[in-house]
Order: structure tokens, then C-alpha cells, then sequence
């Protein structure tokens, strides 16, 4: 992790190297001692876990040194964009636990750019150009080969005037013109051989509506609506430092044609993007599974989008937790999604409330305990944390248990429930089974024991030693419910490196499985979507937001076995 360590700072948590810039910025005086940056999502898809990394940056900057964040949205291309992506945003925005000092959008400054592009027409800087893309394309030439000039490169500027003119007023087709910046076509730097910065596109803007027909390009329109905004500190993902010329050169023109906005300046700073292993981060093919319903929907729990995520179970601060993990640098790489994993279950090891469920139920009769009795045993809420109490479950006579916690002829190695052996269910007894009985295909339908009455928890015959616990619920004081267990929703690692294959072949097919018939306590008959559990032995789950007053549906968010553990310690051990 890149992080350098401020003299200034003592003992206290070492800098990103981005907190190293701004904070050097503000020693120096730089732009009076303002800090402003901004988050500028493109309305075009809900945002993801790498766009959650950007947020923390964005508005963490500002929070920690006294600064603005604003939130901006880049609604250059009316054919993608939607007001559903806005709302989405700032739900997302807000859930991770920000807000924004104001809300802008690019097409606040369509007016301003589209003044800007008039004086570099006039200042002989920009040029409309009348070739196909393709051709444009190939006349760019290759980075070790120059371009060559457009045959429409020195055209007079009171005919590109007329033309950007026209192109605005809806008399050009799309795709026939577009309007270029004039800067070097035998330059090292692709982006700087005369870039599109104006295309004609003939589709209503979500804002502006039948307004403007000639949309500005994302390079041109990124760097100037920071200078009209007051951005100081322009945070970008590493794809974008072979940009940052450009974004320079439209900058220094803007301030050079006006000279009265003194000595402010925004920069553009780059941190590594966030990929993780068995996820898909591009936005068009997360696009792509939800329209062609190969998910639920943009918050299906397999998505790495944070409404996804927020609906698996994740909470926040594990969002915030994986993310100061990993850090800030400028060398892009993979991480370990098992990483993300652990970061919740850390953050739900200390919260949540630690309750009973049987997911694959199978009926245990107790064949000694009084028929009609029931006994309420104190179960802890998390042993993690005293002030979250215990609550009350009840006992009695017929429990299920889970199928797999008992088998009919079992190995030594088996510590759960076998005829002959003895087991404590948890927060009660010691029980000792005694057999089952099976249907005509053999399959276990009733488990039977016998219980101990002097080793109930807590009592002084419960210090007798047994080699294996198991979770349990009262058949008649349980509450039936959907589980749906959710798994990575790629079979490969990284499926965004296979270039020839269809990614939609690479999809997992067990990334899903639903049971209709689990068993929980009555506990949580009256539980809220969202709601955060540990389900004992069974892994941490959370109240999906399907859920109905007679139909409670649960999420796995992740098992309880933590295999980041695994891979620190095989790092560790491989370094020493």
C-alpha cells in the first residue's frame, strides 16, 4: 500500500499519497487555502464497488480537511442517461454515510461550453471536420507513426462558425460533423492529435430537452465544468493520466482567454482503480445481466453494485473498512474479493445478533421430555458485546435440527449427532441419540434421543464434556422462511480478462440456490428489510426487502468461514 507518513502526524495514521499532495497544497497557500472536489458519475447505471473507492476519496478529502464535495453529474450523452441513475446515485451517495455540498450537472454549463468552443474556433484552435469516424480514426495514425491533417483542418473560421452553428440548430446529421480541437496531429500522445470535442446528437436531453442538438465530449467538458465549479482537486482513476494533457491544455486556454479569474487552477490527480477477483466491473455488461434478466435487477445480491450489496447484507462501515485496506496508489492490480468478505465479517461479528435457524430441517424427537413442556433457554446476542443482551428460545419436546447434522452410520471423525453418541444442543442440553426412522426410500425422516435433565447450560452438569454442539429450533415455536444462498456470480477469477470469450458463458451456475422451507426462531417474527443477523454456525444473513409479514426472506451475506484469513496467513508465511 502506497501511504506515506506525515513528520507532523506522530504516531497517527500514515498518509495516502493524495492526502500528501493536498495537504502540501494547503502549506503553500495554494488556491487561498480552499479544498473543493467533486464526484462526477455519468447517469448511465448504478454505481459499483469501484465507484464506492472514488466517493471515499472524493468526499473523504473534503471532509477531513474542512473542504466541499460536490456532486456532479456528467449528462454529456442524452441516449444512455436516465433520472432512475440519478436518484440511485444519491441514495448510494448518502447510504455510504456523505453529503454532498451541492449538486451540479454538465449540462449546467452547456451555454459555457459552448462558449468556450466558439472563442477556440475564432482563436483558430478548433475546426469543424466533415470526415466518417472511421476516417478520422485511421488519419490519426499510430503512437510510433504521426497523424496526418484533416483536408478540413484550415478551414476559414467564419465557415466553422456557421457550421457549429448549424450543427446545434439541428440542420446536420448526426454522424456527418463534428467540431475538433486544433493541437498537434504528430504528437506522442494519441489524445492530443486533434481531439473530437463536439458531436451532433438528434435525442432529447433528460434537463435540457430539444435545447441543444450539439453535445460536448467527455474530455472537454470534464476539466472546464471543474473550472467553472472551483474544483482545486480533480480525483480521477489511473485510465485517465494519458488524459490529463488534454485536461490541461483546455484548462490553460480557458485561463488564458480569461485572464481576469486570477490564479486558480484545478489539477487532476490519479489513484489506481478498484478490480476484484470473480467480479464484473463494466458498467455495460452489469447493463447487459439486468437486461436480458440474467439477474434480478441492478440490487440482485450478486451484483457488485452498492445497492447489491446494501441488499446482500453489507453495511457501510465494512464498505469503509475494505476500502481502508486497500488504499490509495498509483499501480492498478487485483484484489482478493475473500478481502471484501472479511471486512463484513468483521463488521457483523461485532454487531449482529447471534440467532437460531435451520435451513434444511429434519424433525429431532426428544422421546424422554414431557409432551406439552416448554422451557425457555437464554440464548446470548453476540458474546462479542454484553449491552446487546440475550434473548429467550424456546424448548421443547420436537426440534429441528439440520439433515446434515445427523447421519445414520457415521465416522469416527463425526462429532455431530450419531446413534450412541452424545451432543449438547446449543444453550440447552446434552442429548444422547438413540436412532431415526426413515421413509421407504431411505431417507431420514425423524431423528430420536434422549436428554440428560441434570445438563441443561448453565446448571453444574453442564461442565460435562461432549465433542460437538448443534443449533436447533422448537417445531412449534418456529417461523418458516425463504433463504436464499448466494455465491459469486462468475466461476473464474477474472472474468473481465477473457477477451474471447462471451462473459455471459462464464456466469456461475450454483450462484444461487433457494429454500422455501427453513425454520428460525420466533425471535424474528417482527424483523425490518435490512435487519442483520448471524445465523449460529450457518453464516451471517440480513432480512431481504421481499419480504412479507407471513413470508420473511433472508439473504446469506457470507458464511461464517473467513478464507482471507487463510490467504494473509499463507502471504505471511510465504514472505518470512
Amino acid at each position: 500500500m502506497e501511504e506515506m507518513t506525515n513528520p507532523n502526524e506522530g504516531n497517527k495514521k500514515s498518509l495516502n499519497f493524495i492526502e500528501v499532495i493536498v495537504e502540501k497544497d494547503l502549506a503553500e497557500g495554494k488556491n487561498d487555502g480552499r479544498i473543493q472536489t467533486r464526484f462526477p458519475p455519468e447517469p448511465n447505471g448504478y454505481l459499483h464497488i469501484g465507484h464506492a473507492k472514488a466517493i471515499c476519496i472524493d468526499f473523504g478529502i473534503a471532509q477531513k480537511y474542512g473542504g466541499v464535495c460536490n456532486l456532479r453529474f456528467d449528462d454529456t450523452n442524452p441516449l444512455k442517461e436516465d433520472v432512475e441513475y440519478v436518484d440511485s446515485i444519491m441514495e448510494d451517495i448518502r447510504w455510504l454515510g456523505y453529503e454532498w455540498g451541492n449538486v451540479y450537472y454538465a449540462s449546467d454549463y452547456f451555454q459555457q461550453l459552448w462558449d468556450f468552443a466558439v472563442e477556440l474556433i475564432k482563436a483558430g484552435k478548433a475546426y469543424i471536420d466533415e470526415q466518417s469516424s472511421e476516417e478520422i480514426a485511421k488519419q490519426k495514425g499510430t503512437p510510433t507513426q504521426a497523424g496526418t491533417e484533416s483536408p478540413f483542418r484550415n478551414r476559414p473560421i467564419a465557415e466553422n462558425l456557421a457550421l457549429f452553428e448549424k450543427m446545434n440548430r439541428g440542420e446536420i446529421p448526426e454522424g456527418s460533423m463534428v467540431l475538433r480541437a486544433k493541437i498537434d496531429m504528430a504528437s506522442s500522445n494519441m489524445h492530443f492529435r486533434d481531439p473530437i470535442i463536439y458531436r451532433v446528437i438528434m435525442y432529447p436531453h433528460h434537463r435540457t430537452g430539444s435545447t441543444w442538438k450539439a453535445y460536448p465530449m467527455y474530455d472537454f467538458a470534464h476539466g472546464e465544468s471543474d473550472y467553472f465549479e472551483g474544483v482545486t482537486h480533480s480525483i480521477c482513476t489511473l485510465e485517465f493520466v494519458v488524459h490529463r494533457p488534454l485536461y490541461d491544455w483546455f484548462v490553460d486556454e480557458l485561463k488564458r482567454l480569461h485572464p481576469e479569474d486570477g490564479a486558480y487552477r484545478p489539477n487532476q490527480y490519479e489513484f489506481n482503480r478498484l478490480n476484484l477477483t470473480y467480479t464484473m466491473m463494466s458498467k455495460r455488461k452489469l447493463l447487459q445481466l439486468v437486461q436480458e434478466k440474467l439477474v434480478s435487477g441492478w440490487d440482485d445480491p450478486r451484483m457488485p453494485t452498492i445497492c447489491g450489496l446494501r441488499r446482500r447484507g453489507y453495511t457501510p462501515e465494512s464498505i469503509h473498512s475494505f476500502i481502508d485496506k486497500i488504499g490509495y496508489t498509483k499501480f492498478d492490480g487485483v484484489i482478493d474479493v475473500a478481502l471484501l468478505e472479511h471486512s463484513i465479517r468483521e463488521d457483523l461479528n461485532r454487531k449482529a445478533k447471534r440467532v437460531s435457524a435451520v435451513l434444511d430441517p429434519v424433525k429431532l424427537i426428544i422421546t424422554n421430555y414431557p409432551e406439552g413442556k416448554t422451557e425457555m433457554m437464554e440464548a446470548v446476542n453476540n458474546p462479542e458485546d454484553e449491552a446487546m443482551g440475550s434473548h429467550q428460545i424456546a424448548f421443547t419436546r420436537e426440534l429441528y435440527i439440520e439433515k446434515e447434522d445427523f447421519l445414520d452410520d457415521a465416522p469416527k471423525a463425526f462429532f455431530r449427532m450419531t446413534p450412541g453418541r452424545e451432543v449438547r444442543l446449543k444453550n440447552a442440553y446434552i442429548v444422547n441419540c438413540t436412532g431415526c426412522k426413515k421413509d421407504p426410500d431411505g431417507n431420514i425422516v425423524e431423528v430420536y434421543a434422549t436428554y440428560d435433565p441434570e445438563t441443561r447450560s448453565g446448571m453444574p452438569g453442564s461442565n460435562r464434556k461432549v465433542k460437538g454442539t448443534i443449533h436447533w429450533v422448537s417445531v412449534q415455536h418456529s417461523i418458516t422462511a425463504e433463504v436464499r444462498l448466494y455465491d459469486r456470480l462468475f466461476k473464474i477469477e477474472n472474468p473481465g480478462d477473457e477477451k474471447d470469450v462471451d462473459f455471459r458463458e462464464l456466469l456461475n451456475p450454483d450462484s444461487l440456490k433457494i429454500l422455501t422451507d427453513c425454520k428460525v426462531e420466533a425471535e424474528l417474527q417482527n424483523v425490518k428489510p435490512y435487519d442483520n443477523f448471524q445465523f449460529q454456525r450457518l453464516g451471517y444473513f440480513n432480512v431481504d426487502p421481499d419480504s412479507e409479514p407471513n413470508r420473511l426472506v433472508f439473504n446469506r451475506t457470507v458464511p461464517l468461514k473467513d478464507s482471507w484469513t487463510k490467504i494473509k496467513e499463507n502471504l505471511q508465511h510465504a514472505t518470512n
